[in-house]
């Protein structure tokens, strides 16, 4: 008795084995291709993207190594100060968060929301995971 009568993916009559799903290596492969991209995307998958975008971001925008910048042209992009891989506190006691070598910090100057972006230097202790 067969399971499946036609290919699951592009429905030819199948051939052989009794629990055959698929006519040929190549259908198998596009079928779950298909079915993972109709799955919502993994957690994972969505942190790691948002991150990439993040440092992208700070990367393009902090050329100088110490750069400020309005709050609403880094939202414009993309950006999300919520993802972030590590953090480092100045003797000053100010926190900066890094997405890998790019560091930003949250400031008000003239009443408008910016952030001041930094670049990793050797003199820096080694970065706090969370």
């Amino acid at each position: 008795m067969r399971f499946y009568t036609h290919c699951q993916y592009c429905k030819a009559e199948l051939t052989g084995r009794t629990d055959k799903k698929f006519c040929d290596v190549q259908c198998k492969s596009a079928y779950q291709y298909q079915q993972a991209k109709i799955q919502p995307e993994r957690f994972y998958n969505k942190v790691d993207n948002q991150l990439k975008l993040n440092r992208k971001i700070l990367k393009e925008f902090n050329k100088g190594g110490k750069v400020t910048l309005r709050a609403d042209l880094l939202k414009e992009k993309g950006f999300n100060p919520n993802f972030f891989t590590h953090y480092w506190k100045n003797q000053k006691g100010e926190v900066y968060l890094f997405v890998y070598e790019y560091g930003f910090r949250k400031i008000e100057e003239n009443h408008k929301n910016k952030y001041l972006l930094i670049q990793w230097q050797s003199y820096m202790e080694q970065p706090k995971s969370l």
